[in-house]
């Protein structure tokens, strides 16, 4: 993923920088590029990159959206979850998928996870922790996008709009969620899948450090275009304030 225009201060291969202003908000989305590198091949058909299993389509758009909007900072991973998965664990069996949604990543069998995270996780979120410690009361809002229905799993029904997760640390999820909902949004809390199971960056970055954070997932049918985006963009910017100016 390259960055474009004045407000992208830092691209590298692991991550765009986008600086919409000085305020203390760090917009996190670690799964908005499709980017392969040239030199990687995943053994896979180029239409898998524009689907779920490669990316979390909208978050890009609608975290520069709100970095402009809020005058805040945001973060967006640089590659394909399928390169490496950036919201896990370091020692997590899912960093280096060979299976996603029942889909087979073939080239990735034999790959060299250590360069993986060499190359692309470790200057991911040492990008992150500068960011943070920039900052003198910091808030993070974690965005991604979900499915309406898994392509392994059809049969369930995902009828929320937007989702909320947090692990521990519910106290921003318990402000946006009644504010999300008088919006007009169906919200799911806890779905559509539990931050218990999987928050990997925000434990990491804000659980593990006191550092108040919403972590949302919007479902992706809503937000794949530009009038879905912007939508999504106004009702999100006044939450994220709200939840910031009561935490941070």
């Amino acid at each position: 993923m390259v960055g474009h225009g004045n407000e992208d201060q830092g691209v590298s291969e692991a991550f765009t920088q986008i600086d919409g202003g000085a305020l203390d908000l760090l917009i996190v989305g670690d799964h908005a590029s499709a980017y392969v590198p040239a030199d990687i091949d995943l053994g896979i058909s180029p239409d898998l990159l524009r689907q779920h299993v490669a990316i979390d389509i909208g978050v890009a758009e609608v975290s520069r959206l709100l970095a402009q909007q809020l005058a805040g900072t945001a973060i967006l991973g640089g590659v394909s979850r399928l390169v490496i998965d950036l919201n896990r664990e370091d020692d997590a069996p899912g960093l280096l998928p060979v299976m996603s949604d029942g889909h087979a990543i073939p080239g990735n069998r034999d790959a060299d996870l250590a360069a993986r995270m060499l190359r692309f996780h470790h200057p991911y979120h040492h990008r992150i922790e500068a960011l943070l410690a920039a900052m003198n009361a910091p808030f993070i809002l974690s965005v991604h996008s979900f499915t309406p229905r898994l392509e392994s799993d059809p049969g369930q029904q995902r009828p929320w709009e937007i989702g909320i997760l947090y692990n521990q640390d519910d106290r921003a999820a318990r402000i946006a969620i009644p504010l999300l909902e008088a919006a007009g949004l169906i919200v799911g809390d806890q779905q559509p899948y539990s931050g218990q199971l999987l928050n990997a960056t925000m434990n990491r970055h804000a659980e593990a450090n006191g550092i108040p954070y919403l972590g949302v997932e919007m479902r992706q049918d809503l937000v794949r275009d530009a009038a879905g985006q912007k939508r999504f963009a106004d009702v999100l910017g006044p939450v994220v304030l709200a939840c910031r100016s009561a935490l941070a």
